[in-house]
């Protein structure tokens, strides 16, 4: 399956999540400046089948979107990631092409030459049908974060506008690659705040309900100004079968670029 600050829960408030937790597989300087904006505006609160959105400029920080809207203009920013026999889902996160996803997606090519030495092993799909080689820039196994730099990059690129905190309550949308289904989006709301994984020991977890499933792992969750507010890393499996129970989690995106840190990876089989 790192953290901006979040509006504070009641005492008593967090949860340790029951039932097992599974993570989904089927920076450099610029986000540097990124990690700081992020943590600071987070101090409030398949086969490529499917079509993909045209590109569209970014959100405008301060404007209530609708799904069709967030999606049309984050679209064009998520990625598909295909690491050996792993796919799941990434966010171009910098002007230079960085992408932010999940590391157990990319895990077996990050570790097994060290980061930057996988190229031959991931592919991104970027939305416009662009492929690219790409190697693991960084690895953050303890945080379950990677980045990754292509090697080519579409004529048009569209970052996604980064940081934003959570509330209880608010709208979220996620978008990804669940089950080889190209970006697919689903909605929901956060459920909780600062969740603890309860086999991984990740703390400061957002819990939300928008569906998610294998090849969603790295994928962005945006809240309701198209802003990405996390990174999904994994679900809650009760009943060990792998399916999608209400109950989702994502790493905060000021955490996820270094802004603070958890206390291990989430825990469970990757899927």
């Amino acid at each position: 399956m790192e953290r901006v600050p979040q509006e504070a829960e009641p005492a008593g408030a967090r949860r340790t999540v029951t039932g097992r937790t599974r993570r989904f597989a089927a920076g450099g300087g610029a986000l540097a400046v990124v990690a700081l904006l992020a943590y600071w505006l987070g101090g409030g609160g398949g086969d490529g089948g499917e079509a993909a959105p045209g590109p569209s400029a970014t959100p405008t920080p301060s404007a209530t979107l609708t799904v069709p809207d967030v999606f049309r203009r984050v679209g064009p920013s998520v990625v598909v990631v295909q690491a050996g026999k792993s796919l799941g889902t990434g966010v171009i996160a910098a002007e230079d092409g960085t992408i932010l996803t999940a590391h157990h997606v990319v895990e077996d090519t990050s570790e097994k030459d060290g980061p930057g030495k996988g190229a031959g092993d991931v592919t991104v799909t970027f939305a416009d049908g662009t492929k690219a080689k790409a190697v693991v820039a960084s690895a953050n196994p303890k945080l379950d974060v990677a980045t990754l730099k292509p090697a080519k990059l579409p004529e048009i690129l569209v970052p996604a506008t980064l940081g934003g905190g959570a509330a209880v309550g608010a709208p979220v949308v996620a978008i990804g690659n669940p089950l080889g289904l190209t970006y697919s989006v689903s909605t929901g709301v956060v459920s909780g705040l600062n969740r603890t994984s309860k086999d991984g020991g990740l703390n400061g977890l957002i819990q939300f309900d928008a569906s998610a499933n294998p090849g969603s792992s790295g994928g962005p969750l945006l809240d309701a100004r198209g802003l990405v507010i996390g990174i999904v890393v994994s679900i809650a499996d009760p009943g060990g079968d792998e399916a999608f129970a209400g109950i989702a989690f994502a790493v905060p995106i000021g955490a996820a670029l270094g802004g603070a840190e958890g206390d291990g990876p989430p825990g469970g089989p990757q899927i």
